[in-house]
């Protein structure tokens, strides 16, 4: 820090150190070596000032600090500049610490001492770590790989993560996990064995750390600047930068161990040490400056020091505002104490808020000192505070931490931390990378309050909680607002605004998570529940979200701008109000916590009175306005439901009185009510966001925090309240109140028609949830599992983690269930079948999925459930045809079941009030209505609602009370009761009650409407539709006279009785409703009043109900007429799946079983006959199914008349079919042999549909893909495929691979022989060689240009280019990129060309040579340009184009036309080695392949031929004549100086023969190809001799080379390998080919003896190649068939069929590969002059000689890398592994899985020429086409030339699912399966055909 000369500055001289200042290093060892000593001595004083001295020089901030802040001229003067300084006093700093030792031997002396209990590793974001759930205790353990390797974790619960925000490692602390899981290192116990530290060590330390943390202090204080504004980032990055050695220092010392971490925990705490140093007094001017600048600081923080009287200016607020401000919000001006102006300038004050003013609330609940007082007593405390201010330094957060192992610091770094709890709230609130603040503020509090005992001791000494709370609502206060629910003049309600940065951005969460952290503890959870204060605290903020994000009903026009601020309303009330409830929650497990649970209901119920009160709410909820967020109803539900269910509390002691339940109830009602509107789109002006809230509310991570609460709470409101009560303001609340009556027509002044029925519905479903669901009523924990995974299972399969993730779980993970627990997984094998993961070809790959059990089905299915868990509506309708389908195939059920009626748990007996509300009259009088609409087909009635009453009925009966007896009924006779419509309130009695007359209130125009005489009545006002079928209606009169039932009316009623019970002003405050239905002036029609005559029961509309759904007369017969024992078991379970004719049975059956009466009745009903159903009436169901069939019908036909149309035109598709993947079932297609018509080939076109032939004006052409390929390179000689390199060690070298070796040989050719000749020799397109494929369809080439036009105009974004004259077929939408030519011929020429004609070997050959010479001879003149021709040279250009020129070019001369030509045959040889391949590397099962069916070799031949011709051979060097001439004249052709040509044995046959296919005139004559191939198979023979000879040993040699001469002279010697095999022996002899070098080699080479029978294997294997090749291309050109056949008889049934064996050949003796040659020249003469050729090479090159002489002929089929079993072995090597090129760890490690190449994706270090690694490894690689495996990702990544996608994943976990991204971490193993698709479509080069979803990479992957 000091300068090196701080010589000058002033100051006693130690007498010692007059050595000059930048001394040596001795020197200034010595001179530690001297205090060292100083200091020992007993009497140390004079020591210790020297000492003292010296750091004050060195380390006196003064010198650097002008360097730093004065820049350049300050540098000049001080020398070095800055760093040199700096650099200087950390020397110094080293050598004072190790005492003049050598400071690495001083390090490793101190961590000699180390007690390691404690890993205590600190990582920062994006380090891989652990968890173990089995081993932790507090929720966020975690371990570095190291100890989580270490340690034995099998069958334990554990994932691997990436750490968000940094965290430490915790193996060996036990507060925080179980000591079964700590690792090997750290389980050992401290302190054991660990010698006490020599005094002496550490003594230096403990003098020169102070001043050294001091000048670091001073530092940040000098480099903050306050400026009016906020200091910029760039100022505080450059003061960070500066101090990087000096913290980095500080780090090392941590690392040093526990010796030297206790020294430093005294430095930081000693209070004593900080006081002398920083107290600024003294005449040291420069520490006086810095103590000013650090009180400056301090106030701008809006802090106070309190000693400081000048700068504390804090009044303390008046008492009178602070006892207000706990009764409740007054006033919404006020102060917020003294908070400095930085802290209050309204950042986003003005952003959109328009008139809603911010809301400063006068909060002095809490002793203000929390907020603004600072007061630092140590250097840590100090150090602290400037980490706040300069925002977190990752580098001062992980020096911090890593003290922490120490327990001392531990406290008292806790301690510090809580103490600036309110300081860090107010910076982050200030940040602008709050994000990257939050996560350091969490990576620090996360490892305090993780820690049970430390929390607690915190909570006790420190005021934890309160600290937390009040800086929690302080946080909050500065975004509030009005709130403008309800009565949005007067509201005194104030509410967070969503819309501010600090929700939106989620800036609260680290306070948050702090507070729900030290909830978890027992401890401090108690604390905080007894801490009444608190609690009214707590619920002050909680209602701060109460009603926030507040949704009005746009009913006009679309609203403007869509907010999308309820995600932050959500996620807040999740975050800041569930989360907390849940910690608190799972302390109120047993009875002894009642008391908790009476405090928080208590202020729970104080603060929703508060609310009440002050948005004046009465009991009307404002009209069109819904919040999803009530925090404190759910706080109060939730509580009361612990009570019962947990502490068996009475419920009744903690309710309220009735009016508080009333409004209670209001807004969680309004909410369902709003569900339903959202659902009938009644909301759709509000945009989108509307439904988005409707779903988020019911989403699993939400649900059981907000919808489930509610719906309990409104349970508990109905089992309090007056059930008529109840019902009427369920109808009313979802305005359906007007269509419950019986008039076919109503009007209904709230609700459009057209949502009518859906409102109805949904108020049905309402009730039927609300009295079926028993989540918090009496369901067990693993009961509810149960339920929640059977629903999600039944709406879909579920993919393990999908359902982990379905499943709601109590937010806070030490409570309830925790994912992976126990009882997940046995629930889940209880309920559901695990289906693997499938493989369709071509298809998608499947993940491993669970579907429930049969049984489930069949007992479990529960629709209530279902409907209440799903947030797409769709949902439910998949589960119910899931439902069907299962009925179906079990033969439960043929037709359309209904949602069966599913038996419910028992309720609690708290809650057995709930079922009142079936048993009351205003619910039965609504279902007796409903059936009655139904029956009588008013319109807006679905068959939903029908389902929903019966379900209720059916409720109804299954929870009858028991007191109803059947005499009862019968006393007064129905006489008694004229003008009410039911006697009683049980439903089973009243089902039997007749209804004679009902008045109901008409519109006049009804057809209700006429005039009769009256009779007893019912009368009803409910609400409703027009009919076709009218009632007889007796008699009008005026409304007036006659009492009129209204739901309304009575609700209203009962409400005022309440009021008037309750309270003492009896003068009612009901404002005037805007909202009455009643005061409708002049609205519509006048109202009027008739009289209907009914006489029905709800039995008997049942039974008539019965018969319209069966349609049949007389349907219902009660079943215990015949089997009286039905009633005495009634459990049938025939009925338990069904329709509605099923549930009605069910019903009646019910009914009868529960009275003797209803049985009797139902009796006497079915004996009168019902008079007849009119004959064309049907339901709207079954209408809409009649409808649904004929419709289909038509379809049906319809799509017959289609499919015979396109059958009979795209014949030519059908028969493709382009299944890529099951080349089993495939027809073959052929392209161009057709049968023997004497007509041309007829192609269609897909485009125009036309057929035709192709011409040469229009040709047709066959849509193409080329593609460049090196799959062949990658063959290599064994059937093992290399494994991927796991370790440093294992390797993969590329020099067996295919294309190496072709490479050298071709390289090794080109150094001694003519480059022309050279060119002609071998076959390039091992690596980038053109690939083409066809889908088979054919199109006009005039019409492609046109589709390809259309393409480039369309502006649809298209997966491929366009402009590259990329396309997808029109036809199949296969992906293609050109289209070639089909060659114009008939077929009878090619008959002609088949038939044998009976010249001799000899003629055949001088034609062949003959037919090459002429250059002209091709049909198709190119001197006449036709459009045929430019397109064959278009595609020719195309084909160049695909691959890259080094690829194309291997002449030493470039631009030669050697190098076309070379390149032109070797396109053809690609084709046919990788169709090989794809037929499985032999040609054994005969027959076409796919491959065959793509292949388009016959039309490539045909453009190849024609551009081959363009370059004639000179005859003197066509190597048809080396094969077919003897030359006599040898050596007169070479010139001296000239390279020789290529000896003939050195060529490769193969390629030999496509140059001479291609040479000759197309079509070819099937003789001259026969002829050919009997040509160069003597070559090939002679070749296969000449290798076995050089592989046998000398004495084989010798053994051979007599025993064939004995029979040279026989007839068949020419036939004989062993006399050729001798004669090629005798004629090597000559040159030196044989000599070798040094004998020992020899008897290395093969020790194996040959017998005749390996010796002809040999010969065999070598010839098989070429025999395969030449069999396929016959194939394609002659198309003929290819015999299958066993592999050991492949080469003679090849040769027959190639025209080489003789037909009258015998195969019963042992088959010998000679007798298949034909010499055209005597073979003894033959083979001499090609010996010849090569004994001249050998003369000076043996060896090559040799190794040209055996080539390589038998490549195995191509692999892919073998992967490992275990993801995380490939996992820990790649993700740490460094770049090669810039030696850092690339962000996203990639590994090719060809060779096994490490690479960067999107590296920039590794960018070349803009080529991304990736891709330029693609090109290199795969020419073009890349296979990666995204090491952190486990994904496999396809790059195929300009485009990529991502392919999936070949790793699944233990339940058969891909984990992209490693998000779960879970373990991952190979899906062998997967692996081989992947390595499938590689082969067969179909990635761009089954991969759909491809992008373009633009160079940058």
């Amino acid at each position: 820090m000091a300068a090196a000369a701080a010589a000058a500055v002033g100051g006693p001289q130690p007498p010692q150190s007059e050595l000059p200042a930048s001394g040596l290093a001795q020197d200034k060892a010595a001179t530690a070596a001297h205090l060292k000593a100083a200091l020992s001595r007993p009497d140390n004083r004079a020591g210790a000032e020297e000492l003292q001295a010296l750091l004050e020089r060195v380390l006196s901030p003064e010198r650097s600090l002008a360097a730093a802040a004065g820049g350049e001229e300050a540098a000049a003067a001080g020398g070095g500049g800055p760093g040199a300084a700096e650099e200087e006093a950390l020397e110094w700093c080293k050598c004072l610490l190790a005492g003049g030792g050598g400071y690495d031997e001083f390090c490793a002396a101190v961590r000699a001492y180390d007690p390691a209990a404690l890993c205590g590793l600190v990582w920062t974001a994006n380090f891989v770590a652990y968890r173990c759930r089995t081993c932790g205790i507090s929720p966020c353990m975690s371990l570095c790989a190291e100890c989580f390797h270490q340690g034995d974790h099998t069958g334990h619960d554990f994932n691997m993560f990436r750490s968000q925000a940094g965290g430490a490692c915790d193996c060996g602390d036990s507060n925080v996990m179980r000591e079964s899981g700590f690792c090997k290192r750290h389980q050992i116990k401290s302190n054991s064995n660990i010698p006490c530290v020599p005094k002496d060590l550490l003594m230096m330390s403990e003098f020169v750390l102070p001043r050294f943390i001091f000048c670091l202090i001073q530092y940040l204080r000098e480099g903050y600047n306050e400026p009016a504004d906020v200091p910029s980032e760039k100022d505080l990055n450059r003061v960070l930068q500066l101090l990087e050695p000096q913290i980095s220092f500080l780090e090392d010392l941590t690392k040093m161990g526990g010796a030297m971490r206790s020294v430093l925990t005294q430095v930081l705490t000693n209070q004593q040490n900080y006081k002398d140093l920083t107290s600024g007094l003294g005449e040291n001017a420069c520490a006086k400056k810095s103590h000013e600048k650090y009180l400056i600081a301090l106030k701008s923080s809006g802090l106070t020091y309190p000693e400081d009287k000048l700068v504390c200016g804090l009044q303390e607020p008046s008492a009178g505002s602070s006892t207000l401000a706990v009764q409740g919000f007054v006033g919404a001006t006020g102060t917020l104490g003294q908070v400095d102006s930085s802290d209050e300038e309204d950042q986003d004050g003005s952003q959109g808020l328009g008139k809603r003013k911010r809301v400063k609330l006068s909060s002095s609940t809490k002793d203000q000192s929390i907020m603004d007082v600072l007061k630092h007593k140590s250097f840590l405390e100090e150090l602290l505070f400037w980490t706040i201010k300069y925002e977190f330094p990752q580098k001062m957060v992980t020096f911090l931490l890593n003290m922490l192992p120490d327990q001392e610091y531990k406290v008292a770094f806790t301690k510090t931390f809580v103490q600036h709890y309110a300081f860090i709230m107010k910076t982050l609130k200030k940040s602008h990378e709050s994000d990257t603040m939050s996560n350091r503020i969490v990576h620090i509090s996360v490892q305090l309050f993780s820690n049970e005992e430390l929390a607690r001791q915190v909570t006790e000494e420190c005021q934890l909680l309160d600290i937390m709370v009040t800086v929690l609502l302080y946080m909050m206060e500065s975004c509030l607002i009005k709130s403008e629910l309800q009565d949005e003049e007067n509201s005194l309600h104030v509410v967070v605004n969503c819309g501010e940065a600090l929700l939106k951005n989620n800036t609260y969460w680290p306070l948050v998570s702090d507070f729900i952290n030290i909830l978890s503890h027992q401890s401090v959870a108690k604390r905080f529940l007894e801490d009444h204060g608190l609690l009214v605290t707590w619920m002050n903020f909680v209602s701060f979200f109460q009603g926030m994000n507040l949704n009005k009903r746009e009913l006009n026009e679309h609203v403007e701008f869509e907010s999308q601020t309820y995600y932050a309303a959500f996620a807040a009330e999740l975050e800041a109000c569930a989360q907390p409830m849940w910690g608190l929650l799972s302390h109120c497990k047993v009875r002894e916590t009642q008391e908790y649970t009476r405090n928080v209901v208590r202020y729970c119920l104080e603060a929703l009175q508060d609310w009440f009160d002050a948005i004046n709410f009465v009991d009307e909820p404002a009209p069109n306005q819904v919040t999803f967020h009530l925090p404190l109803h759910r706080y109060y539900a939730m509580f009361l439901s612990k009570a019962v269910k947990c502490q068996e509390l009475d419920l009744d002691s903690v309710l309220p009185d009735q009016e508080m339940l009333m409004k209670l109830m209001i807004h969680p009602l309004q909410i369902q009510a709003s569900l339903a509107e959202i659902h009938s789109n009644m909301w759709v002006r509000n945009g989108l966001q509307i439904k988005g809230q409707a779903m988020t509310y019911v989403q699993s991570h939400f649900c059981n925090s907000m919808i489930d609460p509610d719906i309990y709470l409104l349970q508990v409101c109905a089992s309090r309240l007056d059930p008529d009560y109840f019902i009427s303001s369920v109808f009313e609340r979802f305005k359906v109140v007007d269509l419950l009556t019986m008039a076919s027509q109503h009007q209904n002044t709230v609700l459009d028609a057209e949502h009518e029925r859906s409102m109805l519905e949904g108020a049905l479903t309402f009730l039927v949830i609300l009295l079926s669901l028993r989540l918090h009523l009496g369901m067990s924990d693993d009961e509810i599992l149960r339920a929640e995974m059977v629903a999600q299972l039944c709406m879909n399969d579920r993919t393990h983690s999908s359902l982990l993730d379905l499943i709601p779980e109590n937010p806070n993970p030490k409570s309830g269930i925790i994912p992976g627990s126990y009882s997940f997984e046995s629930v889940l094998s209880a309920v559901a079948d695990f289906k693997a993961p499938v493989f369709e070809p071509g298809g998608s790959m499947q993940q491993g999925m669970y579907t429930p059990k049969a049984e489930v089905w069949d007992q479990e299915f529960d629709p209530v459930m279902v409907i209440l868990r799903t947030v797409y509506r769709r949902d439910v309708q998949s589960a119910m045809d899931r439902y069907t389908a299962f009925l179906k195939q079990s033969g439960k059920f043929p037709g359309n079941p209904w949602p069966p009626y599913k038996k419910r748990t028992p309720l609690h007996p708290s809650y057995k009030g709930l079922m009142r509300l079936l048993h009351c009259k205003t619910l039965h009088i609504v279902l007796f209505t409903l059936l009655y609409k139904i029956l009588m087909d008013h319109q807006n009635l679905s068959e939903h609602v029908l389902c929903m009453v019966l379900y209720l009925i059916e409720l109804g009966l299954e929870n009858s009370p028991e007191e109803e007896s059947d005499e009862e009924a019968s006393v007064g006779g129905p006489e008694r009761c004229h003008d009410s419509w039911f006697p009683g309130s049980n439903l089973v009695s009243n089902m039997r009650h007749f209804i004679n007359y009902v008045r109901v209130r008409v519109p006049e125009t009804a057809p209700e409407v006429k005039r009769d005489s009256p009779a007893s009545t019912s009368s009803d006002s409910l609400g409703s539709l027009q009919s076709s079928r009218r009632p007889r209606v007796l008699q009008r009169e005026h409304s007036g006279t006659a009492q009129v039932f209204s739901l309304v009316a009575e609700r209203r009623k009962k409400f005022q009785e309440i009021i008037n019970r309750s309270s003492s002003e009896a003068n009612q405050v009901v404002r005037p409703k805007t909202s009455s239905k009643w005061s409708a002036p002049g609205s519509a029609p006048q109202l009027t009043t008739a009289i209907l005559e009914i006489k029905e029961s709800i039995l008997s509309l049942l039974i008539k109900l019965h018969h319209k759904l069966s349609g049949k007369q007389n349907s219902y017969y009660p079943p215990w007429l015949d089997d009286i024992e039905i009633l005495i078991q009634p459990e049938i379970p025939k009925f338990s799946h069904g329709d509605g004719i099923a549930a009605v049975e069910r019903i009646l059956q019910k009914a009868a079983l529960q009275s003797r009466m209803n049985k009797r009745i139902i009796e006497e009903i079915c004996r009168k006959v019902t008079p007849p159903v009119p004959p064309k009436k049907i339901t709207a169901a079954e209408k809409k199914t009649l409808d649904k069939e004929e419709r289909r019908q038509k379809a049906r036909e319809r799509q017959q008349k289609l499919l015979a149309e396109f059958a009979s035109r795209q014949k030519s598709f059908m028969e493709t079919a382009m299944d890529v993947d099951s080349p089993e079932t495939d027809i073959p297609m052929e392209i161009t042999t057709a049968e023997p018509q004497v007509s041309e080939t007829v192609y269609d076109c897909v485009i125009c549909g036309q057929s035709g032939p192709s011409s040469e004006d229009r040709p047709t052409g066959l849509v193409v893909l080329l593609q460049a390929s090196s799959v062949l390179g990658q063959c290599r000689d064994s059937t093992e495929p290399k494994k991927l390199p796991i370790t440093e060690e294992e390797q993969i070298y590329p020099w067996d691979t295919c294309a190496a070796v072709h490479d050298v040989r071709l390289s090794l050719l080109q150094r001694y022989f003519k480059d022309s000749s050279c060119l002609l020799a071998v076959s390039i397109g091992w690596e980038g060689g053109v690939y083409v494929q066809t889908c088979g369809h054919t199109l006009h080439i005039d019409c492609h240009k046109s589709y390809m036009e259309s393409l480039r105009n369309d502006q649809v974004l298209q997966g491929f280019s366009v402009d590259k004259g990329e396309f997808t077929c029109p036809l199949c939408r296969q992906f293609a990129n050109s289209v070639l030519p089909c060659y114009p011929g008939s077929n009878v020429e090619n008959n002609l060309w088949q038939r044998p004609s009976n010249k001799s070997v000899q003629d055949l050959i001088k034609d062949v040579e003959e037919l090459q010479g002429r250059p002209g001879a091709f049909p198709v003149s190119i001197s006449s340009e036709t459009n045929l021709s430019k397109e064959m040279e278009s595609v020719m250009k195309d084909i160049k184009n695909t691959t890259q020129k080094k690829y194309r070019d291997y002449s030493k001369t470039p631009g030669s036309p050697d190098n076309d030509f070379l390149f032109m045959y070797s396109v053809a040889r690609t084709n046919l080695e990788l169709e090989l391949i794809h037929r499985g590397g032999n040609l054994c099962s005969g027959g076409a392949s796919t491959a065959g069916k793509r292949s388009c070799l016959n039309q490539l031949f045909h453009v190849l031929a024609l551009h081959m011709r363009l370059y004639s051979i000179d005859s003197e060097y066509n190597p048809w004549r080396k094969l077919t001439r003897l030359i006599e004249e040898m050596n007169s052709q070479l010139g001296n100086e000239e390279q020789p040509e290529v000896p003939i044995l050195y060529h490769d046959v193969t390629s030999l023969l496509l140059i001479q296919i291609l040479m000759m005139p197309q079509p070819l004559h099937k003789d001259h190809f026969t002829c050919i191939v009997k040509v160069l198979f003597t070559l090939l023979y002679t070749q296969a001799l000449a290798a076995l000879s050089i592989k046998c040993s000398e004495e084989d040699r010798s053994t051979w080379k007599h025993m064939g001469a004995l029979k040279k002279n026989t007839c068949e010697a020419e036939k004989s390998y062993d006399v050729l095999l001798s004669f090629v022996i005798s004629e090597l002899s000559k040159g030196k080919l044989y000599h070798e070098e040094g004998n020992q080699e020899c008897a290395m080479v093969n020790p194996i003896a040959w017998s005749p029978e390996s010796m002809e294997k040999y010969l065999q294997d070598f010839c098989l190649p070429f025999l395969r090749i030449t069999s396929l291309l016959q194939h394609h050109l002659f198309g003929e068939d290819l015999p299958s056949c066993q592999e050991e008889e492949e080469f003679s049934v090849l040769a027959s069929c190639l025209g080489l064996l003789p037909t009258f050949y015998q195969t019963e003796h042992p088959f010998i590969s000679a007798s298949c040659l034909d010499w055209s020249v005597p073979a003894f003469d033959i083979i001499s002059q090609w010996c010849l050729e090569i004994n001249s090479f050998t003369e000076q090159h043996t060896e090559q000689g040799k190794a040209l002489l055996i080539q390589e002929s038998r490549w195995k089929l191509p692999h892919l890398l073998q992967l490992p079993e275990n993801y995380n072995t490939i996992f820990q090597y790649y993700h740490r592994k460094t770049c090669s090129v810039c030696t850092k760890v690339p962000k996203d490690p990639a590994v090719c899985l060809v060779c096994g190449t490490f690479v960067c994706l999107k590296g920039l270090c590794c960018k070349q020429q803009s080529y991304c690694e990736c891709v330029l490894h693609s090109q290199n690689c795969g020419a073009g086409t890349g296979i990666f495996l995204l090491i952190n990702a486990s994904v496999i990544i396809i790059i195929r030339g300009h485009r990529f996608c991502l392919w999936g994943s070949v790793y699944l976990d233990a339940h058969g699912e891909e984990d992209r991204d490693l998000r779960r971490g879970k373990p991952l193993y190979i899906c062998k399966e997967r692996y081989k698709v992947l390595e499938q479509q590689w082969i067969s080069h179909t990635f761009d055909h089954i991969n759909k979803r491809w992008g373009p990479h633009y160079n940058g992957l």
